[in-house]
């Protein structure tokens, strides 16, 4: 080590310069010194010679120590137990057409009112360390059924802890508690095909009362989403927006829509308004400054020559070049508009490359050897219409790259499987969104801004909840699919290896009537008699409507629940069950005592005594 030859050649200086005295001290300093990390400096005092070392700093790394919690007697497991039925409680109460909402605390603003399951969830944070395990492992149910579906949040984590109840029954009981897992896990595929074979397409009509149903039976959010995918079609972009007025409103966006508006106002074609406006305008991408107009002349003069509208998007467009096209505009020589390309950083070279996509140009950048001053009329993008304000920029394609549209938004959805974070996914959902040339922009209004989150997250799961029927169907709703699917556990258990498996499709069958029964209490009336009475009907569309009160016909009530809500409502929650039945230690961090606060060496309490 490098400070070791420093310690011996600095003291063995020192022992070839002082006396027979010093020469003892030396080596016993030796032996101190050969301890430290290196010496800081060599002195003179008159003809001795001193070492001083430099104080030594030990880094200890301080690993925070563990607690282990055994499940002797199942102290563990109902210690776990507690914590999931906590968080259930308190994501239980926003179940149903007449579940109620919570309020959360916000340290920073107004509280939160919410009736949306997985923000209640993600809000829950246990003292008990074992408990919050507890209530972690729920919390990934309803995570992972808002990430796919959208909605059935909160039916993820009942269900959960229905399965998660009936299973710490059996298991405390001395049964296996894998082969349990094993039983859960087989008589829930089994019940996912059965639930496909229950499921019928959505009709346009039905559309409306899915959303409602999603946003506790509210029809008029019901009726405008099912509006908004009138109008886009049933695979169109559906976006939701914070409104400034106290009513909701849907507008449509045709083509592709940024927030960059023109360079300059002398541009605009209607004063009144504001705005630039041309159809059938040839477009110019150009991937980087325009710092000279010479190079824009040979497309300029075939605009001129042709007579068609001409729309430069560059990074940015210097005062020259700039001054030059505002010129030949005001002269009416030439029909011309500016602005620069859209996004920041690297998104700015994806969005004009599907601008370019869209409107089959070829984006002018020296990457590829396209040079400004040499390109003519053949790099030039075609659209129907171009909209520009001062601060936005709209652009409807001519429909003839249809094919080239959407193998790049198929190229996108595979980089939106990849991203690991939201915003990642936002953006690139953005992009789908803006090339898919045509966005119904629904608008949340509401009077305070508690209301306002409250009901945007109705809406969010409300058009999830849609997009979900679109895609895998729908089923009768209110917690009744669930129930009918447990009439079905019977003929799968008889498939089933061995005894204790058979127990795991029993606590299936059990915890398939838990959502029932909650949205039958949150309605003020007893879930055993509404669970009874609806199994005592053989009518698969027959069950209790909990808004109403009545028993009926729960499809032509419209009283609807997409397939694939319940599909993954079922599936996640099994999956969490299944971890959870086999664990049996638990391993939590000791909380660190807080440092007392150092006294003030100041204090004057003493002063005048």
């Amino acid at each position: 080590m490098a400070s070791s030859f420093v310690t011996m050649s600095s003291v063995g200086s020192l022992i070839s310069v002082g006396s027979h005295s010093n020469e003892k001290k030396s080596i016993s300093s030796f032996h101190k010194l050969s301890s430290l990390d290196c010496i800081s400096s060599t002195f003179s005092k008159g003809n001795q010679n001193y070492v001083v070392p430099r104080k030594r700093y030990s880094f200890k790394i301080n690993a925070a120590t563990k607690e282990l919690h055994f499940n002797r007697n199942g102290a563990a497991i109902r210690k776990l137990q507690a914590g999931v039925n906590k968080l259930a409680d308190v994501v239980g109460v926003t179940l149903g057409p007449k579940g109620r909402n919570v309020v959360l605390e916000s340290k920073y603003g107004s509280p939160k009112i919410i009736n949306d399951g997985v923000t209640v969830a993600k809000e829950v944070e246990l003292e008990d360390p074992v408990e919050n395990i507890g209530a972690s492992l729920v919390r990934q149910a309803a995570s992972k059924t808002n990430e796919l579906a959208g909605d059935g949040t909160t039916t993820s984590v009942v269900l959960a802890q229905g399965l998660i109840a009936e299973g710490v029954k059996i298991v405390l009981a001395g049964a296996n508690p894998i082969q349990i897992a094993k039983g859960i896990e087989n008589t829930t595929k089994g019940l996912v095909s059965e639930l496909k074979s229950m499921s019928k397409e959505v009709e346009d009509k039905e559309l409306a009362d899915v959303a409602a149903v999603s946003a506790g039976n509210n029809y008029e959010i019901g009726n405008m989403i099912a509006d908004a995918m009138g109008k886009v079609g049933r695979k169109g972009i559906v976006t939701l927006e914070e409104g400034t007025s106290a009513s909701d409103s849907l507008y449509v966006v045709e083509g592709m829509q940024f927030d960059r508006g023109y360079i300059s106002p002398y541009f605009v074609t209607d004063s009144e308004k504001m705005v630039v406006e041309y159809e059938n305008c040839k477009l110019l991408l150009v991937d980087k400054k325009i710092t000279n107009a010479r190079d824009l002349v040979n497309v300029l003069e075939d605009a001129i020559k042709n007579n068609y509208p001409v729309l430069v998007m560059a990074e940015d467009i210097e005062q020259e070049p700039l001054a030059t096209l505002v010129v030949n505009k005001l002269r009416g020589s030439l029909r011309i508009a500016a602005m620069k390309q859209p996004g920041f950083g690297d998104r700015k070279h994806q969005y004009i490359d599907d601008i370019a996509i869209l409107t089959g140009g070829t984006v002018i950048r020296d990457e590829v050897g396209l040079s400004l001053d040499k390109v003519g009329k053949e790099v030039l993008g075609h659209a129907a219409k171009i909209v520009l304000n001062k601060e936005t920029a709209t652009i409807v394609g001519d429909g003839t790259t249809q094919e080239a549209v959407a193998r790049r938004i198929a190229q996108i959805k595979k980089q939106v499987e990849e991203a690991d974070s939201d915003y990642e996914k936002g953006k690139l959902n953005e992009r789908i969104a803006k090339l898919s040339s045509g966005v119904a922009v629904i608008q949340v209004g509401a009077r305070t801004e508690t209301e306002l989150k409250e009901r945007k997250l109705r809406v969010e799961d409300a058009l999830c909840a849609t997009k979900a029927a679109v895609e895998e169907g729908i089923v009768v709703g209110g917690g009744c699919t669930l129930l009918r699917l447990s009439t079905k556990v019977d003929a799968i258990k008889e498939t089933l290896e061995n005894n204790e498996q058979k127990l795991g499709a029993d606590i299936v069958k059990r915890a398939l009537s838990y959502p029932l029964d909650l949205i039958a209490k949150n309605a003020g009336v007893h879930g055993a008699v509404v669970i009874e009475k609806v199994l005592s009907n053989d009518d698969p569309r027959f069950g209790y409507n909990a808004s109403t009160g009545k028993y009926e016909d729960l499809m032509s009530a419209g009283i609807i629940d997409p397939a694939k809500v319940v599909r993954c409502c079922l599936e996640h929650a099994a999956s969490v069950a299944k971890t959870f039945l086999t664990s049996d230690a638990v391993v939590t961090e000791i909380p660190e005592p807080e440092p007392a606060p150092i006294a003030n060496p100041m204090d004057n309490s003493g002063y005048g005594l």
